[in-house]
């Protein structure tokens, strides 16, 4: 698939083709959804916890006689029933990890980033820098490249400078290109890659590939 080079001022400088293996996958919706529900789940703290009735702070003596009143029987105040008494059946801590094989991860990944590239969603940059922070700049280079809706800016690696200046801006955010991940690629209109960072992906999402190809020859370079 080929796609056109910006510069950051939005004007076409090259064109490229994309790595098929990863950008022209099969788009497997069930799989996409999968990785988000494990992303999402794995990170909840699961720190809820409602108090029982041994353990709220009331009193355990009987609350009024056991017969002679016409009211029902009753000997704690901590029953569930009363007001200030503890919650029956209430959460408990608890982990909601769940687990996914890295090719069925990276799977995921090519999926994503196949179907951002079939709707024309990923802006490729020769290059993304700044000179100092600056909130103002970064917004100008991203109406440039990006002409409505959100975007994902994918570094190849750290630039202080960049992600400084995105921070201010709400439909905007910076990732570091090996930290690549289902929600964000899900969240966002448009996916701003620099070449550079492009060359990260390439590297770890073909591995997947070689792999594959020495567990159908059984042979190792």
């Amino acid at each position: 698939m080929k796609v056109s080079v910006f510069n950051m001022a939005g004007k076409e400088v090259n064109s490229i083709d994309l790595p098929a293996s990863i950008f022209e996958a099969k788009i497997n919706r069930d799989l996409m959804h999968q990785a988000l529900v494990r992303q999402l789940a794995n990170a909840r703290l699961g720190t809820h916890k409602a108090k029982g009735r041994s353990e709220v702070s009331r009193t355990g003596a009987k609350a009024y006689r056991q017969k002679g009143t016409g009211n029902a029987r009753h000997g704690s105040k901590r029953a569930p029933i009363f007001v200030g008494g503890g919650v029956a059946h209430g959460p408990l801590p608890r982990k909601y990890t769940k687990q996914m094989p890295r090719k069925m991860r990276r799977a995921a990944l090519r999926s994503a980033l196949s179907a951002k590239a079939v709707n024309e969603q990923i802006v490729l940059v020769d290059d993304l820098s700044l000179d100092a922070p600056k909130t103002r700049d970064m917004k100008a280079i991203v109406n440039a490249l990006v002409a409505d809706g959100s975007a994902l800016v994918l570094l190849p690696g750290r630039d202080e400078n960049v992600e400084k200046s995105s921070k201010n801006l709400a439909d905007v955010k910076t990732l570091h290109a090996n930290y690549l991940n289902i929600r964000d690629l899900l969240g966002y209109d448009k996916i701003v890659m620099p070449l550079a960072a492009l060359d990260v992906i390439s590297n770890f999402l073909g591995d997947d590939d070689s792999l594959a190809e020495v567990e159908e020859t059984g042979e190792e370079e």
